[in-house]
């Protein structure tokens, strides 16, 4: 019989540091330019690539068999078609100074390219970068509008969304004790970010996150049905209608899924593909305390599928997690190396399959928060996930001191 848990993932991004970044006008075309001061640990991206610089653009037309590496200076992405993922490249350093080129400098260029709309959810929100690029875009025109949670975004002690507030800046918060946990932006209602990442310092310099951006209508509705539940209709969690336009559709040929949850049942979807698979499975997970989940991991890896995971290590030691649980039953298992925090909440499936996110594998995130999911089945992003696993595999450790039955 499946029992769920019910336990609080600890929260990452609480602390944080205050760094003044620069933002650079960025431009809706395509402009290539060279970065010069490209991180030295930069693993290289899966074949086949041709490299490009970092740009302040997002999901650039590219043919179908070409993919290009974004370069970074703090950071590793790819892009192709109509998808670019990122994802942040923490030093282990706890010096300010230090955390620039990152993640959040790249988008907040692109939001400089935003001529119209620009809709904001944000779990938490500190980043100077992105801040800045949301004031500007106010200065220019733009409707730009917030959604946050009230303990970990208005309510967090560092956080910057009181500036936005002081221009202007509409931003509504769900006002309970569950999390308004989605971390999403909708550019222009032409382009989708979301994904692990916060838009904070901590989540840019210090933790493991990746950012997906799509440039799909079919997401974008997806999306803009979601906050507009939660800003204009200020319903939240459980109370949120069961209206996501597009669950499944394919943009260019790649067969997508979406949920929103708690009303999709994000959950169910994440068991139904990870039982579906027919080879191996990877995770990183920043929380992973459900029981189902986890016996359908037990049972792909008992009939004798290649199964492997790395957790966040705050947490992973509880009674909750299925950390010791796959580790007793042999299932390669690792603590990861990150000082700070592993972020990430992933799985990917024979190689192909995709699934990222806000969403944590918990009771909480099932039934009580607002999260997003997506699941998307292209090989050519799959592999930009590996890369990051292999990277953080490399530096994780074996679990010490567990003691199985």
């Amino acid at each position: 019989m499946t029992k769920r848990r019910s336990s609080t993932p600890p929260k990452a991004g609480k602390t944080s540091t205050t760094t003044t970044a620069g933002t650079a006008i960025g431009a809706l075309i395509f402009v290539l330019i060279l970065v010069l001061n490209q991180c030295g640990q930069q693993a290289s991206q899966p074949s086949p690539t041709a490299t490009v610089a970092a740009t302040p653009t997002i999901a650039p037309t590219l043919s179908d068999d070409q993919t290009s590496a974004i370069t970074l200076p703090l950071g590793w992405g790819a892009q192709r078609g109509f998808w670019q993922v990122l994802f942040t490249a923490p030093s282990g350093s706890r010096d300010p100074a230090s955390y620039t080129g990152g993640i959040d400098e790249y988008v907040a260029r692109a939001l400089g390219s935003v001529t119209r709309t620009l809709d904001i959810a944000a779990y938490e929100f500190n980043s100077p970068a992105l801040t800045q690029a949301m004031l500007d875009a106010k200065t220019r025109g733009v409707r730009v509008r917030v959604v946050t949670d009230d303990e970990g975004g208005t309510g967090a002690e560092n956080t910057t969304l009181g500036q936005l507030q002081q221009a202007g800046i509409p931003v509504v918060t769900d006002g309970r004790r569950a999390l308004m946990h989605d971390k999403f932006m909708i550019l222009d209602s032409a382009t989708v970010i979301t994904g692990s990442w916060n838009f904070t310092i901590n989540d840019t310099y210090r933790n493991n996150n990746n950012a997906l951006i799509l440039r799909s209508q079919n997401a974008v509705a997806n999306y803009q049905a979601e906050f507009d539940e939660m800003f204009v209709d200020g319903r939240f969690g459980p109370t949120s209608p069961r209206n996501t336009p597009n669950t499944t559709f394919t943009q260019d040929g790649i067969p997508i899924e979406m949920y929103l949850g708690p009303e999709d049942d994000p959950m169910l979807a994440v068991t139904a593909a990870v039982r579906a698979a027919q080879q191996r499975v990877r995770f990183m997970a920043f929380s992973f305390t459900y029981d189902a989940l986890e016996e359908a991991l037990l049972e792909e890896a008992a009939r004798g599928l290649d199964v492997q995971g790395i957790f966040e290590t705050t947490g992973s030691g509880t009674q909750y997690s299925a950390m010791a649980p796959l580790l007793c039953a042999g299932v390669p298992v690792r603590r990861d190396g990150n000082p700070f925090v592993l972020h990430h909440k992933v799985f990917i499936v024979d190689d192909t399959t995709v699934i990222t996110g806000s969403f944590n594998f918990s009771s909480n995130a099932t039934d009580s928060n607002d999260e997003n999911l997506i699941i998307i089945r292209d090989a050519a992003l799959a592999a930009h996930y590996l890369a990051e696993y292999d990277r953080r595999w490399a530096e994780a450790v074996t679990p010490p001191g567990v003691t199985c039955p």
